[in-house]
């Protein structure tokens, strides 16, 4: 009677062991990959609890998640032969679990080394200009260059890639602050000329507007006069009319053209600057 208790328990110990050793628990992000003798299964094994059969099957888990990976700074020229320190992020996933363990070993290594070489040559063909002001048109190529050797044959998606940080050499960060200086100064020579300019077309304008209005001449210098009298100093605006100049010539006998030529225009402004009288309050 003991002997068959004790093979009962034997047996039922074997039994429990076999089942505890044919479950596998499968997490939500995951796929299991079930290996019996070493051939790969067809079916992938979804998340929950999944039953293999011992020493017979071999279950390897993938991660389904998005992986972040830094790509570890690297030095390259650009077209334009400026050297500087590039780094950047790959964003990556699994979409085939069978090709990321049977096609190739270790694929996250396998992704940064491509990430890493793809990064200098990518740089390579871009120039500084580019790569500081595109940076889109620069991801992207990155990720299209990324993602060819990798998705098919490896069962890898390249979901993004961004440039994080360009360093540039204190040399190279002096010439551009001075281009950008200059290139400042430019610009603020061009509005004030095209401001001048503006200026001189409104002159002009009016101008023309005062010839065809005589009496436009004569409230311009009545605003002069109101405008110098507005100031406390010691000059006197005084409207002298041409007409008297023309007579006094004609007395003194001058020819006619002499005086023409002599006479001022219409219009001119003779200014005296008298000194301050004493009590006067000027």
């Amino acid at each position: 009677m003991d002997t068959i208790i004790a093979i009962v328990v034997v047996v039922a110990a074997v039994v429990l062991v076999v089942a505890i050793a044919s479950l596998r628990l499968v997490q939500q992000y995951q796929r299991g990959i079930v290996f019996r003798f070493g051939r790969v299964l067809d079916a992938n094994r979804e998340p929950g609890l999944r039953v293999i059969i011992p020493l017979v099957d071999r279950m390897v888990k993938v991660t389904m998640q998005t992986v972040v990976m830094p790509v570890p700074a690297q030095g390259a020229i650009t077209r334009d032969n400026v050297t500087l320190t590039v780094d950047a992020v790959v964003y990556f996933r699994v979409v085939d679990p069978v090709k990321a363990l049977v096609n190739v070993r270790d694929y996250p290594g396998a992704v940064l080394q491509v990430a890493q070489t793809s990064l200098r040559a990518v740089i390579g063909r871009a120039d500084l200009d580019t790569l500081l002001s595109d940076r889109e048109r620069i991801n992207t190529e990155l990720k299209a260059v990324i993602d060819a050797p990798t998705e098919k044959p490896w069962g890898v998606l390249i979901e993004r890639v961004e440039v994080k940080d360009v360093a540039l050499p204190d040399s190279m960060k002096r010439s551009m602050s001075r281009q950008a200086e200059a290139e400042r100064e430019r610009r603020a020579r061009v509005i004030a000329a095209d401001g001048e300019y503006q200026a001189s077309r409104r002159l002009a304008d009016a101008a023309q507007a005062m010839a065809a209005t005589p009496g436009a001449f004569q409230l311009r210098l009545l605003q002069t006069v109101v405008d110098v009298a507005a100031e406390r100093n010691s000059t006197l605006v005084m409207p002298f009319p041409v007409e008297l100049l023309r007579f006094f010539d004609q007395v003194a006998g001058r020819p006619t053209g002499t005086a023409a030529a002599a006479t001022p225009p219409t219009g001119t402004e003779v200014k005296l600057t008298l000194p301050p009288l004493v009590g006067a309050g000027a």
